[in-house]
């Protein structure tokens, strides 16, 4: 079974109200491996976000299910769906976040505040995963006393202070510069090597190839799943689910526009 399962997953806001109904997410289905290193792309509006934090046990479906490692995310309780949230999910935004007046040690335990685990125990953690992203000796400073990309680094260590298995981001290099962001991708890439999934939103086609797949979403749909030159092989990608059919790079879809830069598209027509 996949990590992570999207089942036919749709989301309509304003349903009830049929002059007003928004369908964004239309009929997702797609697997992602534990370990994979997963970039969606697609223009404003497209889902992108929705995806994500529907993805993030934080945005109900309107239709179909999640299942990460076997739990049915959404026939959670709310309760069980945020201990869910601070077991499995680390959350990257573009957006740091970071707590203006607290160190970066401070920081970076934040999630485990609401935990029982020992305060000794919960600045351990905190100066492990802040030494796996090069700050360790920075521990002390105060956000506005670290770089863009040290900001960046902090934000991520955040999020894996609770040692999820996957890590979910939303544009984390999009308000940087791109000395900046590539520190940030450095980090994305050094962490899947050890084994983390990651997904992320993205509107940078240079950091999405360095992902292992990248899907493409459109006006709600996925319309397609590409091997990234990462990871590039002959054959199509596992993984992606469709009604229709999964071509090879270099055949056009019927309206001649291609989807997807990689070695397969979705054909959306």
């Amino acid at each position: 079974m996949a990590f992570i399962s999207i089942e036919n997953v749709g989301k309509t806001y304003n349903e009830t109200e049929l002059d007003s109904a928004v369908q964004v997410l239309i009929d997702i289905s797609v697997e992602i491996e534990e370990g994979e290193f997963i970039a969606l792309m697609g223009p404003s509006g497209s889902g992108k976000s929705t995806l994500l934090t529907t993805i993030g046990a934080m945005n109900r479906p309107s239709t179909g299910k999640i299942l990460v490692d076997g739990i049915d995310v959404y026939g959670l309780s709310d309760e069980r769906r945020a201990d869910f949230r601070m077991e499995y999910l680390g959350f990257v935004f573009q957006q740091h976040h970071l707590m203006p007046y607290l160190t970066a040690l401070e920081n970076a335990m934040l999630p485990l505040a609401t935990s029982r685990v020992p305060t000794r125990e919960k600045r351990e953690r905190a100066m492990a995963v802040l030494e796996s992203v090069s700050l360790g000796n920075k521990a002390s400073r105060l956000p506005n006393q670290l770089s863009g990309g040290e900001q960046g680094r902090l934000a991520i260590a955040r999020a894996l202070v609770n040692q999820p298995p996957l890590l979910l981001a939303d544009e984390p290099t999009g308000t940087l510069d791109s000395k900046t962001g590539s520190e940030i991708m450095e980090v994305f890439i050094e962490l899947n090597r050890r084994g983390q999934t990651i997904f992320m939103v993205t509107h940078n086609q240079d950091n999405a190839d360095l992902a292992d797949r990248v899907l493409q979403i459109r006006d709600g749909s996925l319309v397609g799943c590409c091997s990234s030159p990462r990871n590039r092989t002959n054959s199509a990608p596992v993984g992606c689910k469709s009604p229709n059919e999964v071509e090879l790079a270099g055949i056009h879809r019927q309206d001649d526009q291609r989807v997807g830069s990689g070695d397969c598209v979705v054909n959306a027509g």
